[in-house]
């Protein structure tokens, strides 16, 4: 019933849209706009390794049929949705910081809002896709071929798009259907969902209701599924008799664990300083909510080239050509 209702209320608005005339502005970080300059100069380093690091390993599990394989072909899909997810939002920011590009239109505000949160919920939806790889891979080694096909790699890979894209699909909607009586100024460095609605002179509690639903549905969900999926492969891990096989198995393993911090840590210190905003500094979680679509893009890469053999010589390979 909630769902009927949810639905009813996204179609009976679509019919009085907004159209917005004037262009939202984006403000970047309050209060330190005279050290957006220098800000600018590490975000532009990491973005070039974001994304130098991530079209190297793209290629090399491309280019490599040794490396068509699950694990590596899940990988594939983590840094596509990185590279897509950096595109979509450091390139404006740059703009922003080195030439006061400020302004955004609507459409290209709802355009970059559905990219970047779908690209996130893929990304964490990849990394649950690679945890139930590695169970499978330690705790039933000898059915891995049988229970990881491409027939399931398919399946997984269409399980993380359509979560990704059903998911967020009704952000750009809810917004879309708010009023916006003369308050055009977005408190962020991006199209952030909850960011747009609060510049709205109406009701938004159905935007913030989906917000905190579609967080406790993804990071929630997601960090128990894989708490549980690392416990179980741990307690494996120490039950195999060969030390040589424990430790490559462990330290495949911190690869994964690595990335999943990398990752949900400043998601969720992102989460928790916009719904505590009123009690710290609005730069803050401005910040942090920033370093969240930069730093998980960027370390991803460098994780598994560091922690995968055949992609480390691969590396070293083309470096010393």
């Amino acid at each position: 019933m909630p769902c009927k209702m949810f639905l009813l209320v996204i179609m009976s608005n679509l019919s009085r849209a907004n159209q917005i005339s004037s262009p939202f502005i984006l403000i970047g970080i309050p209060g330190m706009e005279e050290m957006h300059v220098w800000i600018s100069i590490p975000l532009c380093c990491m973005y070039i390794v974001t994304i130098s690091a991530n079209i190297t390993v793209l290629l090399i599990i491309k280019a490599d049929r040794r490396l068509h394989k699950p694990m590596y072909l899940l990988l594939f899909i983590l840094l596509f949705t990185d590279l897509v997810q950096s595109n979509a939002a450091i390139p404006k920011m740059l703009l922003l910081f080195w030439f006061k590009l400020r302004e955004i239109t609507f459409e290209e505000c709802l355009v970059q809002m559905f990219f970047i949160h779908t690209f996130s919920i893929m990304g964490s939806s990849v990394l649950l896709t690679m945890a139930f790889d590695r169970y499978v891979a330690i705790c039933h080694p000898l059915r891995y071929s049988s229970i990881l096909t491409n027939s399931m790699i398919a399946k997984m890979g269409l399980f993380v798009i359509m979560r990704g894209v059903l998911l967020v699909f009704p952000a750009p909607l809810l917004v879309r259907r708010l009023p916006f009586c003369g308050n055009h100024i977005i408190q962020e460095t991006y199209c952030e969902h909850m960011a747009v609605a609060k510049l709205s002179c109406s009701d938004i509690r159905i935007n913030s209701m989906y917000g905190l639903m579609v967080a406790l549905l993804v990071v929630g969900f997601d960090i128990i599924c894989l708490t549980v999926s690392y416990t179980m492969i741990i307690m494996a891990v120490l039950r195999l008799p060969n030390r040589e096989a424990r430790y490559k198995v462990r330290n495949t393993c911190a690869a994964h664990v690595s990335v999943i911090l990398v990752l949900y840590i400043p998601a969720l210190f992102s989460f928790i300083s916009k719904r505590f905003e009123a009690s710290s500094d609005p730069s803050v979680h401005i910040l942090f909510s920033s370093l969240y679509l930069i730093i998980p893009p960027m370390f991803n890469p460098i994780i598994y080239g560091i922690n995968t053999k055949e992609i480390r010589e691969k590396v070293t390979k083309l470096i010393q050509q």
